[in-house]
């Protein structure tokens, strides 16, 4: 049907951004004979290490990211990251390019403010209240609003950075501050939330493909700083909640259309599911699925961009994920322990080949199967916890 990625019939694929979680689905994509080109700000990143070929640019830039697109001419444009020039995937997919899920659900889902105003105004989901700032004083007049504590965050931003909780008004002005170094681009407008007390915060990962809507069992998961440190599968929630869960998916992901997983992230309280965010890719979260499901959210990433069905997907067995974060910035390092950690029955490793550490970068992740979940969460960590990172001289 593709041909091989050597033919001049072979379908392309462009992966704008290519980190850990691009990595796989270019693996995923080459499965199916697809030609792959892996595209980010910096060299010899994770996908670029196989992909068929790899190009560094400012993806912030719309000409440069226009004229790349068509210098290649790929079937496929998939965007992995937040920090692409949307306004150059609208003006390409008016083209006839097929940018993944949509030009709209890139855009839409790269500002907190468009797909909180889509979920809470449009659709009438329940989300935290939530106000918007573009200077101090309005921040601090969001807070009077809100209330304290509540959550402040850059409009546009990844992995957590810039997001922090406000507790007085006091606090208010170093919020701020984190909010803008966090922030990507230029922008220096900044959302409020409610603080909302919930018993957990799952990820459900939802599956758009020509067969129809279709949901992963539920990932639960701790984050620090805004950053995933910790995700398991399945999460135990009520009938009722998984429910009300998938209803709140699918008009969220009807709404940005599109083939695709989306990562939808949702807060489960004792009597109400709120919705937080939705991600038109895989999620971070979702790397427990490379040893939980028969196909990983990569896997049935791609499948659903090349319009292949997906009749089901299966939970082969309960298990978790935790990662291996650096704690300083270093070019010359390596990651010792791989040993210890693969002593650790049902239990897998993946280095990601990050070029040089940064800190708080997620380096690695362990992934562990076991019949139960907590016990899966224990030999993930112990198995992260075999990891240690020795850093070298530049």
């Amino acid at each position: 049907m593709y041909g091989s990625p050597f033919s001049p019939t072979a379908k392309k694929m462009m992966l704008l951004g290519s980190g850990e979680l691009g990595k796989e689905v270019i693996i995923e994509a080459q499965r199916f004979g697809i030609e792959t080109i892996a595209v980010d700000r910096y060299a010899n990143a994770p996908a670029m290490q196989v992909a068929h070929r790899s190009h560094v640019i400012d993806m912030l830039d719309p000409e440069e990211l226009y004229r790349l697109v068509h210098q290649e001419m790929p079937d496929f444009i998939v965007p992995e990251i937040e920090a692409i020039a949307t306004s150059a995937l609208v003006r390409l997919e008016g083209e006839g390019f097929n940018v993944v899920p949509t030009a709209r659900a890139t855009q839409l889902t790269m500002d907190r403010e468009g797909i909180r105003r889509l979920a809470a105004e449009e659709l009438q989901l329940p989300t935290a209240r939530y106000e918007f700032a573009n200077t101090l004083d309005e921040l601090r007049d969001a807070v009077q609003k809100i209330g304290t504590p509540c959550v402040i965050k850059p409009i546009m931003s990844s992995s957590g950075k810039g997001q922090s909780v406000c507790r007085s008004l006091e606090d208010v002005e170093q919020s701020w501050n984190i909010a803008i170094e966090g922030s990507r681009g230029k922008s220096t407008r900044v959302i409020i939330e409610e603080f909302i007390h919930f018993d957990s915060e799952i990820t459900l990962l939802t599956v758009r493909s020509a067969t129809g809507t279709v949901f992963c069992p539920p990932i639960g998961h701790i984050q620090k700083d805004g950053d995933y440190v910790e995700s398991w599968q399945p999460h135990v929630m009520t009938v009722e909640q998984i429910v009300e869960s998938e209803r709140i998916a699918k008009l969220v992901t009807d709404a940005l259309n599109g083939y695709g997983v989306f990562g939808v992230e949702l807060f489960i309280g004792k009597d109400k599911v709120y919705f937080s965010e939705v991600s038109p890719r895989p999620h971070d979260t979702g790397m427990v699925t490379m040893i939980t499901q028969d196909l990983s959210e990569f896997a049935l990433h791609v499948r659903a961009i090349l319009g292949l069905p997906i009749p089901t997907i299966r939970l082969l067995s309960p298990g978790a994920s935790y990662t291996l974060k650096a704690e300083l910035e270093h070019k010359a390092f390596q990651i010792n322990g791989i040993s210890d950690a693969l002593a650790i029955p049902d239990t897998q490793v993946r280095i990601f080949g990050k070029p040089e550490t940064k800190v708080g970068r997620r380096m690695a992740v362990a992934l562990s199967a076991a019949n139960h979940v907590e016990t899966a969460r224990l030999q993930a960590k112990k198995a992260a916890q075999a990891l240690s990172i020795q850093y070298g001289q530049d």
